[in-house]
């Protein structure tokens, strides 16, 4: 009989190939923009060369930044709402099957509502303020995880069911050591799709009113409004670079919170 030869850990990605390639695209991206403008003679107005938009942002980076922070703080705690409202009612259904009867279906059909349809009711319901927009955000992250998690609550494989009671689990220790580590992959995809939907949440809603001043997605609109296209755009980079930001913390607690899992052990 052959001996089996020794077992082998998979190596950790070297940096440069796992973001090399994304480096890579955006550096060829950015040029090929410049050069188009350029060689086209794209007025400002229309469509700004990279190198305005970072010169612009550069010197407007503290007022952008405030304001950034405004529209990220609405998205974060509607973020909060949702998600946790989500995953308690994820965990309703997959205990009681009327909950989920009951619920689901309309989960589906309301996340398909657009965005820009609630803001305006959103506005008219919670104020111009901070008010409407944690409440679109918490409308739009709710159901994603509410159908993430429930999924992941109820689709663990029967064998395992079997496994448990065989060893007389009680309920309350076949949803925490079977049901909960089976749903947390899900759990944390919804946490990472609505890391991105909750800006976009609160950008939109900030483009039906807001404080003048204080709003990232108001002050788009307005510089917009009369053509300052180099601050719009400067302004939709802050937005971009807080959900970039936002989602990088959610993908770290990933990896601190579930390192057992297949998607990490070769990152």
């Amino acid at each position: 009989m052959q001996s089996e030869g020794p077992l082998t850990i998979p190596s950790r990605v070297n940096p440069l190939q796992q973001y090399g390639p994304a480096v890579l695209v955006f550096v060829l991206v950015m040029a090929a923009w410049e050069l188009l403008v350029f060689a086209l003679n794209v007025q400002v107005y229309l469509l700004p060369a990279p190198h305005i938009i970072a010169q612009t942002l550069l010197e407007q980076a503290s007022s952008l930044f405030d304001k950034g922070l405004y529209t990220f703080r609405e998205a974060f705690v509607g973020y909060s709402i949702g998600c946790t409202l989500g995953l308690l009612v994820a965990v309703a259904a997959s205990r009681w099957a009327a909950v989920a009867d009951a619920l689901v279906p309309y989960a589906v059909a309301t996340n398909a509502v657009p965005i820009i349809a609630m803001a305006p009711l959103a506005i008219v319901w919670f104020g111009i303020d901070e008010g409407s927009k944690i409440a679109i955000v918490s409308v739009i992250t709710f159901f994603p995880m509410l159908l993430s998690t429930f999924k992941g609550l109820t689709t663990c494989a029967p064998a395992s069911f079997e496994l448990m009671r065989s060893y007389a689990s009680s309920p309350f220790e076949i949803y925490f050591k079977l049901r909960f580590p089976n749903a947390l992959p899900y759990v944390f995809n919804a946490l990472k799709i609505n890391s991105t939907l909750a800006l976009i949440g609160a950008v939109v809603g900030e483009f039906f009113g807001g404080p003048a001043f204080r709003a990232l997605g108001v002050f788009i609109k307005s510089e917009n409004a009369i053509a300052h296209n180099v601050q719009a755009w400067a302004a939709i980079v802050v937005a971009c670079a807080f959900g970039v930001a936002f989602y990088g913390v959610v993908m770290l607690c990933e990896k601190w919170v579930m390192p057992w899992h297949v998607s990490q052990r070769e990152r």
